[in-house]
């Protein structure tokens, strides 16, 4: 999977990450610091998410290489594909049927309260923790990042895909995490309509890759169409 997708995702979907997570950012636990170490515990936060969302790509690479190696590249593409068409068609709330899942409904509630105690801890250490478990709250646009980085067949690759995801939600997330809600509620719900045309350009990536679609790089194709073979 290209990676300028990873960062496009995390930058367009990074709305989507102020609604859902920016509580969390909104509650960090400051105290009394000031503005230089505010933003370098605000920044440690953020790279707290990008660790855990690298971390991920670990996991599920393993998994892209396994059906690489087999040989089942193709399928899993035209199968990823389809899902994204799916999802943006659906417009699947995923978040909201994990949570009341009894499995990860029960891991969702330990992970809720591990966060409430860290920020009520006002220590460096915290911030990067906080990040690190709130990588881990459910969210559809980290599944989608997810599902690029098992495309790209490769653990290192599918690291780095999730890092580069991570590092495009960072922007509106550290501003958020200063300075609270700055984009308004009509520009956020304007760019959360961009996500299933965000969906359906991936899933036409992937049906594209999994089909094997190259453009001709000349123009012969024109002229073999003129004196097509003949079966006698």
């Amino acid at each position: 999977m290209l990676l300028w997708t990873a960062f496009t995702i995390g930058l367009l979907g990074s709305v989507h990450c102020v609604g859902m997570c920016g509580p969390i950012a909104l509650a960090l636990p400051y105290g009394k610091q000031s503005r230089a170490l505010a933003v370098f515990n605000a920044l440690q936060y953020n790279l707290g998410r990008v660790f855990t969302y690298m971390l991920l790509g670990l996991l599920f690479g393993f998994i892209g290489q396994g059906v690489f190696l087999a040989g089942y590249q193709s399928a899993l593409s035209v199968v990823l594909g389809l899902l994204m068409f799916f999802l943006a068609f659906f417009s699947l709330n995923l978040e909201k049927y994990l949570v009341h899942s009894s499995f990860f409904g029960r891991a969702l509630q330990k992970l809720k309260t591990s966060l409430a105690r860290l920020l009520k801890v006002d220590s460096r250490p915290s911030f990067f923790l906080i990040g690190l478990l709130n990588g881990l709250l459910p969210c559809g646009l980290v599944y989608m990042a997810v599902v690029g980085a098992v495309s790209t067949g490769n653990v290192l690759m599918a690291s780095l895909y999730m890092g580069l995801f991570g590092l495009g939600t960072l922007p509106l997330m550290l501003a958020t995490s200063l300075a609270g809600h700055l984009a308004s509620l009509r520009f956020r719900k304007y760019l959360q309509r961009l996500l299933p045309l965000l969906l359906v350009t991936m899933g036409v990536l992937f049906l594209l890759r999994g089909l094997n679609f190259h453009l001709p790089a000349d123009f012969y194709l024109w002229d073999a169409l003129h004196d097509p073979p003949m079966c006698h």
